[in-house]
C-alpha cells in the first residue's frame, strides 16, 4: 500500500477522530485521578495503573478504529462496509462535541489543581525536601541472630548521614517503632516530619553479606533511587558509606570536606568486634536492665579490638545512664563514665558521641556546666542531626545557666530530629516548666504520655508540674500512678513533701527518717531531703541538704537550683544564693 493510500485509509476509517478523542478523553481521565483520588485518599498505585491502562489502551483503540466500522445496522468488520454508501452517508459531527468538551473539562481540572497547589492554603506544615528516616532492615537471613546486623546496617547508615548539616535525619528512637516496607508510609513520614524514606533489607551468610536499599519520596510513593550491594562481610563499612553519600548527592545535600571524610570513617577494622558493638547498641536501646547486657558486649568488642573508640564512647553513654534505668549508684557508675568517655576521645577526637557524653559527665560529675555546653557543641558540629546532643544540652547545662530561650530551641529540634521519643518530650516539658511556661509544659508532657502512658519518669515530672502550678490533688494523683522501684528515694520525697504541704505533716517526718535508714545501704540523694526540710518549712535544714548535694557532685538535682520551681521559697536567700553562684561559676575560676 502507498504512503498516500494509507494516509486517506487512515481517514476514511476514522482512526485520526478515534485517536484525538481517545487523546482528550484520556488526558481527562489521567486529570481526574490525579486531582480527583487524592480528596478520597486513593492511594498512588491506583493512579498510576489508571494511566498505565490509558497508555496501553490508545493503540488496542487505534486497532479497533482500523478494524471496525460503525453502521446505522451496528458496528461491523470494515472489509464488509461498503465504501461508497458510507461516503454518500451524511456527516455526524458528535465527535467534535466530545473532543471539545472533553477538552474544556481537562483544561479547567489542569488549572485548577495548579491554582489549588501553588495558591491553597497549605494542609499542613511543609516537609523539608532534604529530609530523611531510615526505617529498620528486614533480616533475611535464617539466624535470627543477624537480626543485631540487620539493625546495625540501618543505624550506621543512619548515623554516617546524621553528620550532614544540611541534611535532617531521624533518630532511630523515633523510626525503630515502624515495621520495615510498611503500606502506610506518606502517614509515617507525615508523623516523622521528613518528605524520603529509606527502606532495605539484609541477607548475611558466612562471610557474605546483601544489602538492599531503595530510597523512596513518601509523599509521591517514587523511587528515587535503589541499590543491590553483594560484598564480604569486611566491606560492609564501605557499603554503608557508599549508600549514605548516594543518598546525600540523590537529594542534593551540600557536603563539607570534613562530613565526607567523616562518612568515609570505618571505625574498626575487626568484624567481630563490630558486631559485639552492634549487639551493645542494640540492649543499650531497650534501656533498663539491659544496659547491663550492654555493657558486657562493649566490653567484649573493647576487648577484641582495644583501639575500638566508638565502643568506649558507647560504655560511656551506657554508665551514664545506668542510674537512672537501674537504680545504680551514681557515684560508682559516674566515674566509670567518664574514664571511658575520656579513652574514646583520646583514641578519636573527633567522635561527636564521645563529645556528647562527656557533655553530661561535665554536667552531672563535675557541675561544670560551660564545659558542658561547649562538649555539647561540639558533639553538635560534628554530627548536626545527634538528637540526644540538643536534648541533653537543653535540659541540663542551658537550663542550669537560666539561659532558657536557648534551651528550649535545643529542647524542640531535639523533637524535631526525635519526634517520637517520650524522654525528649518528658524533658521539653520540664524546660518549660523552668521557665514557667506551664501551659506549653502541660501540652508537650500530654504528647510524651501518649506515646508511653506507663512511662513512671513523666507521670513524676508531670506531678512536679502540677504541684508547682497549683493543682495539688492532680500531682497527688500523678505521683500515685507513678510506678517506682522498692526503696525509690524519689518516690519517698516526693510523695511525702506533698502530703506536708497538704497539711500531712507527719508523712514528711516519717519519709526523712526512712531515707535517713535506706541511706545507710545505699546512696540517697541530699536534694530529697532538702525537699522533705522545705515541705516543713525547715529553710535552715535544706540548705545544709543542697549543700551536700553540691558537695557529693550530684549535678542531675543539684544543676538547675537557679531555675527549679520547688525550690522558688529559698531565692532571695544568702546561703542559696551563694550556692547558686558556685553552681553556674566556671569552674576555672574556682
Amino acid at each position: 500500500m502507498k504512503a498516500n493510500n494509507f494516509f486517506a485509509e487512515l481517514k476514511r476509517r476514522n482512526v485520526y477522530k478515534v485517536a484525538i478523542a481517545y487523546g482528550v478523553v484520556a488526558w481527562l481521565l489521567m486529570q481526574i485521578a490525579s486531582q480527583i483520588f487524592p480528596f478520597f485518599d486513593i492511594p498512588n498505585w491506583v493512579v498510576r495503573l489508571v494511566v498505565l491502562g490509558l497508555i496501553l489502551g490508545f493503540p488496542i483503540a487505534l486497532i479497533i478504529a482500523w478494524a471496525f466500522e460503525l453502521t446505522p445496522e451496528g458496528i461491523k468488520r470494515t472489509e464488509d462496509v461498503d465504501p461508497v454508501a458510507i461516503a454518500r452517508a451524511p456527516k455526524k459531527h458528535a465527535w467534535i462535541y466530545v473532543v471539545a468538551i472533553g477538552a474544556a473539562i481537562s483544561i479547567g481540572l489542569f488549572f485548577v489543581g495548579r491554582y489549588t497547589a501553588q495558591s491553597g492554603p497549605p494542609s499542613g506544615p511543609s516537609l523539608p525536601e532534604k529530609s530523611i528516616a531510615v526505617l529498620p532492615f528486614d533480616n533475611l537471613s535464617r539466624d535470627p541472630d543477624n537480626a543485631f546486623f540487620a539493625e546495625g546496617v540501618q543505624d550506621e547508615i543512619l548515623t554516617r548521614l546524621a553528620k550532614v548539616a544540611d541534611l535532617k535525619v531521624i533518630a532511630r528512637t523515633s523510626t525503630q517503632k515502624f515495621k520495615s516496607a510498611p503500606e502506610n508510609l506518606s502517614d509515617i513520614a507525615k508523623q516523622l516530619g521528613v518528605l524520603n524514606i529509606l527502606e532495605g533489607s539484609v541477607q548475611k551468610a558466612n562471610d557474605q553479606v546483601r544489602v538492599n536499599v531503595q530510597l523512596v519520596n513518601a509523599m509521591t510513593n517514587a523511587h528515587l533511587w535503589a541499590e543491590i550491594y553483594d560484598r564480604k562481610l569486611t566491606d560492609i563499612f564501605a557499603v554503608e558509606s557508599d549508600i549514605a553519600k548516594t543518598i546525600a548527592d540523590t537529594l542534593q545535600a551540600k557536603l563539607t570536606g570534613s562530613e565526607r571524610s567523616a562518612m568515609l570513617h570505618a571505625p574498626t577494622e575487626d568484624p567481630v568486634a563490630h558486631e559485639l558493638y552492634l549487639k551493645g547498641r542494640h540492649f543499650w536501646g531497650l534501656r533498663g536492665e539491659n544496659l547491663l547486657r550492654a555493657i558486657d558486649f562493649y566490653n567484649h568488642a573493647i576487648a577484641r579490638d582495644p583501639n575500638y573508640a566508638l565502643a568506649y564512647a558507647g560504655l560511656g553513654e551506657t554508665y551514664i545512664l545506668l542510674p537512672y534505668y537501674t537504680g545504680a549508684d551514681p557515684q560508682e557508675a559516674r566515674p566509670k563514665a567518664k574514664a571511658a568517655t575520656l579513652k574514646a576521645l583520646e583514641l578519636n577526637p573527633n567522635l561527636a558521641e564521645a563529645h556528647n557524653a562527656m557533655g553530661k559527665i561535665a554536667y552531672t560529675v563535675d557541675i561544670d556546666l560551660q564545659r558542658a555546653i561547649r562538649e555539647h557543641q561540639r558533639a553538635i558540629e560534628l554530627s548536626p542531626n545527634l538528637a540526644s546532643a540538643h536534648h541533653w544540652i537543653s535540659n541540663g547545662p542551658l537550663s542550669g545557666l537560666g539561659r532558657l530561650d536557648e534551651a528550649i530551641a535545643q529542647g524542640e529540634r531535639s523533637i524535631e530530629l526525635d519526634p517520637l521519643s517520650a524522654i525528649n518530650l518528658v524533658d521539653l516539658a520540664d524546660t518549660y516548666m523552668y521557665a514557667r511556661r506551664f501551659k506549653e509544659a502541660d501540652a508537650v508532657m500530654k504528647k510524651a504520655l501518649e506515646i508511653d502512658p506507663s512511662f513512671a519518669y513523666a507521670h513524676w515530672i508531670y506531678g512536679i508540674l502540677l504541684q508547682v502550678s497549683g493543682d495539688l490533688e492532680g500531682a497527688r494523683m500523678q505521683y500515685v500512678t507513678a510506678r517506682a522501684r522498692e526503696n525509690d528515694a524519689q518516690a519517698i520525697a516526693l510523695r511525702a513533701q506533698l502530703a506536708a504541704i497538704m497539711g500531712r505533716r507527719e508523712e514528711a517526718v516519717s519519709a526523712l527518717a526512712a531515707l535517713e535508714e535506706l541511706g545507710k545501704r545505699q546512696y540517697v540523694e541530699a536534694y530529697y531531703r532538702a525537699l522533705l526540710y522545705l515541705s516543713l518549712g525547715q529553710k535552715d535544714q535544706a540548705l545544709t541538704a543542697l549543700e551536700q548535694s553540691y558537695a557529693e557532685r550530684d549535678g542531675d538535682d543539684i544543676g538547675v537550683i537557679k531555675v527549679d520551681p520547688l525550690l522558688d521559697s529559698l531565692h532571695g536567700d544568702p546561703r542559696f544564693e551563694a550556692l547558686v553562684q558556685k553552681v553556674i561559676a566556671p569552674k576555672n575560676q574556682q
